[in-house]
């Protein structure tokens, strides 16, 4: 998908331009940080960082005001003494001072933008009536789709199913007490039973009067004033949802009675692969997802986008040539109209799947590959991709502690600058390019992603990358067809049918090679979680991937790694027999149910 130096679909362009990524990168941080700080260490971070820009910014305002050098003014020459030092008078030390201005700068602006959203949930009637554990009487705007908590255990007790869907308290009632108008993000939960599938069918926007107990939130960072606990019954709507959510809400329904006649796991999966509906996936189905590092196939994320951008207008760094790939030339559209129609699909894109922060940063990762296919320069992504977050972060700070974001923007970053190099490489040693591309695309996204999981989760799985490779290959005809049905489905139901049904192919494909993956004894390896968890698992990525670049005999020693790999993943019985002795030979184990109860013996 990315070329190499020259020879490949992009330009030698030199090297990567990076001045952009101190700068979101400095904006991320300091929001992350601010939104778990109390108010005034915010305060004092911004002051600090604003302080520290303005005394690095006056000696290059004060020479830009005094007027140009004067031409006998001496210049620091490239021999003698401060050769190779760039001093706070000279035009290097100078830029110098002014770059980390720039990031200082974008520090308190991220600092400043996550203190105020912070601030939100400190202030006003909401987060008071949570902290007394008051009830009262609400109303509250839906600003998600409802979905269902995943079934848990808790002691000898199983915790049952509920509701939960976000939401925005617009006003706030005590019993017998005067309203107050507010604005604060809260989370309403629905015990079970309580007309299940009338809250289910509640479309964002629409809004709600509920009577419910206020609690605060139980973790420090939720982005939440107050979780709701409302009170059994159906929904009270106030006010219908607006003509943009009924649009959205009404294509993602056709796209699941189309699907209706699909196999179980078709189904369940190809919703959650178009607009990232995954109402119908069970958690057997999303354990396998979890299990084969999959489940970013489940999530609205810039891939959806970029396998209908690249449908239009083709492979990057061909939009250009004559020759230019995609659907656009052959129907006459040029390439001012190619990125016109790319920008119309993004928009589509975000209507249909919603306008939320997931949404807007899977559109925002689309249009960097849209740029890259307008281009064919790879050196405009990386700042571009710096700017998505810059912004996305600004708007958003609650994105700075959001794993998704953060895989997102690692993933999409490794196939940017580190998978074109891995591809170049596997090319020159005889890969073919299409198997070259794929692989690279996969190894450096797991090595970038792994350790970010690991913090979280407290696994490694074992099979991420032959199961997606594997899966890559139904996930763009998946897609297509799916986004064909959904487009077709509320105007002519038998062609949307048809088109689904084509879709459910590959679909169930993706989930066969998921719950294949996953039913692998060594599917996946336990350990430690936690952010010291995760950066011992980067270092030792780190020591492998240089340490393979200087491996004599690469090719057997590959050979012998996926041999060991595999035998660690299968684990066949006899060679767990040698290894850990167990099963002992001769031993049975035999399990009987009786309707009453059930027995196991060994």
């Amino acid at each position: 998908m990315y070329g190499g130096r020259g020879d490949g679909p992009f330009r030698d362009e030199g090297p990567t331009d990076l001045r952009l990524v101190p700068l979101a990168v400095a904006a991320w941080v300091a929001a992350a940080c601010a939104l778990g700080a109390p108010g005034w260490w915010s305060v004092a971070g911004v002051t600090v960082a604003l302080v520290g820009a303005a005394v690095l910014w006056a000696p290059a305002a004060a020479r830009w005001f005094a007027g140009p050098d004067r031409p006998g003014e001496p210049r620091p020459t490239e021999g003698g003494a401060e050769a190779g030092t760039l001093r706070r008078g000279t035009p290097g030390g100078r830029l110098r001072a002014t770059a980390c201005a720039g990031v200082l700068l974008c520090a308190a602006a991220g600092a400043t933008s996550a203190g105020l959203h912070a601030a939100d949930l400190r202030r006003g009637p909401v987060p008071a009536l949570a902290r007394e554990y008051a009830r009262a009487q609400l109303e509250v705007t839906v600003t998600s789709d409802p979905r269902l908590t995943r079934p848990r255990v808790s002691g000898s007790a199983t915790v049952p199913v509920s509701v939960v869907l976000d939401g925005e308290v617009t006003r706030a009632e005590r019993p017998g007490g005067a309203a107050h108008r507010t604005r604060a993000p809260v989370l309403l939960i629905v015990p079970p039973g309580a007309a299940r599938d009338a809250w289910l069918r509640l479309l964002p926007s629409t809004r709600l009067e509920v009577d419910a107990r206020l609690v605060p939130p139980t973790q420090p960072g939720d982005p939440f004033a107050a979780v709701l606990k409302v009170d059994r019954g159906p929904p009270r709507i106030v006010g219908r949802p607006s003509a943009l959510q009924r649009t959205a809400g009404e294509l993602r329904a056709g796209l699941r009675r189309v699907t209706d006649g699909l196999d179980p796991d078709a189904r369940a999966l190809l919703p959650g692969l178009v607009v990232g509906d995954t109402s119908r996936i069970g958690t057997e189905l999303r354990d396998a997802f979890q299990a084969t590092d999959l489940t970013h196939l489940l999530a609205v994320s810039g891939s959806n986008l970029s396998v209908v951008l690249l449908l239009l207008v083709g492979r990057p760094g061909r939009a250009h040539e004559v020759e230019r790939g995609g659907l656009a030339p052959r129907i006459g559209l040029s390439l001012r109209g190619s990125a016109l129609a790319g920008g119309a699909l993004t928009l589509a894109f975000v209507v249909v799947c919603r306008p939320d922060p997931s949404v807007l940063r899977a559109a925002a990762c689309g249009l960097v590959v849209l740029l890259a296919i307008g281009t064919g320069r790879r050196r405009s992504l990386i700042p571009a991709l710096a700017t998505v977050v810059l912004v996305l972060v600004l708007y958003d700070p609650w994105l700075a502690r959001s794993y998704g974001f953060l895989l997102s923007v690692l993933a999409t970053g490794a196939l940017l600058t580190v998978a074109p190099r891995w591809s170049e490489a596997l090319r020159m040693r005889g890969v073919p390019d299409r198997l070259a591309e794929a692989l690279a695309a996969c190894l450096a996204a797991q090595a970038v992603c792994a350790p970010v999981v690991v913090v979280f989760a407290g696994r490694v799985s074992l099979v991420a990358i032959p199961a997606n490779l594997c899966a890559e290959l139904a996930v763009a005809p998946a897609t297509v067809f799916g986004f064909a049905a959904l487009a077709l489905a509320p105007v002519w139901t038998p062609a949307g049918e048809g088109l689904a049904w084509v879709a459910g192919w590959p679909a169930g494909w993706i989930a066969r090679v998921a719950r294949a993956g996953a039913a692998l004894p060594g599917a996946e390896m336990s350990w430690p979680g936690g952010w010291w968890g995760g950066a011992a698992l980067a270092l030792i990525t780190v020591v492998v991937v240089l340490g393979a670049r200087r491996l004599p005999y690469r090719g057997p020693m590959a050979l012998l790694v996926a041999v060991l790999l595999l035998l660690v993943v299968a684990r066949p019985a006899p060679l767990t027999r040698w290894v850990g002795g167990w099963p002992p030979p001769g031993w049975v184990f035999a399990m009987c149910q009786v309707g009453q109860g059930d027995a196991t013996v060994l």
